[in-house]
């Protein structure tokens, strides 16, 4: 056992003081089901607090790295970087599977590759580091996790409704609502390509073109965001 976490903590990069909170961390509660032992505790109490933790530190990087987005985005790029499946990854990046102690039953069925069983463990993992090594170790530990992570994370954020991402920045910051003007619609019936502006107090600020006056009008909010922001990030730059 000791040597096995001594192999895990070489992967980890990092060295515990208390080697029962990473034993802990590692220990499912189908074992402790099947060993009928009061010696010891599952994660579920560590995935609870790694959980707070991991939540906390990726929006507080979220909340520095990305100043021009609003809570909106920032919650969808928190959820994309948290979710089970990223989580389940991140685990598998150290093989954290082979290290849990599980059940001869949960064993046999997959339970060292299950997303919701690695993702517990990963939870219960940042909370063992948490208590053990503090926030700033724990803050890199993670951060080496999630950066290369942050824009897909991003691009998938910002792909969710141009049209309400647009009207959420123009009102919050300018009091307006954009308006969307449909300046043509060329081709046949079924092959139709339609051209949309995103327009702001009288002034265009985006064009897009689609099959659709819906889907036009996306291409152009998201153009118009774009262009707000890139004029915003200049402004600031040249102050």
């Amino acid at each position: 056992m000791e040597e096995s976490l001594a192999e895990l903590e070489n992967r980890l990069g990092i060295v515990f003081n208390d080697k029962s909170l990473l034993r802990r961390a590692l220990i499912h509660s189908s074992y402790l089901n099947e060993k009928q032992s009061a010696l010891h505790e599952d994660n579920e109490r560590l995935e609870y607090l790694g959980d707070a933790v991991l939540g906390f530190i990726v929006a507080e990087t979220l909340y520095h790295h990305y100043p021009e987005l609003q809570e909106g985005d920032l919650t969808n790029m928190r959820a994309a970087l948290v979710r089970e499946s990223a989580l389940a990854g991140f685990a598998a990046k150290y093989n954290l599977g082979e290290y849990l102690f599980i059940g001869s039953g949960e064993a046999a069925n997959g339970g060292r590759q299950r997303h919701p069983i690695l993702c517990a463990a990963f939870e219960a993992l940042v909370a063992a580091i948490y208590l053990d090594q503090g926030l700033t170790r724990t803050r890199s530990f993670i951060l080496n996790l999630v950066d290369p992570e942050l824009e897909h994370a991003r691009r998938v954020a910002l792909s969710k409704d141009a049209k309400s991402r647009l009207q959420e920045w123009v009102q919050g910051h300018w009091h307006y609502t954009p308006i969307y003007r449909t300046v043509s619609a060329i081709g046949p019936d079924h092959a139709k390509i339609f051209t949309v502006e995103a327009i702001i107090n009288e002034k265009v600020y985006g064009v897009g073109e689609g099959h659709s006056k819906q889907s036009a009008s996306q291409v152009a909010a998201h153009a118009a965001l774009n262009n707000i922001l890139a004029a915003q990030k200049q402004k600031g730059d040249s102050a």
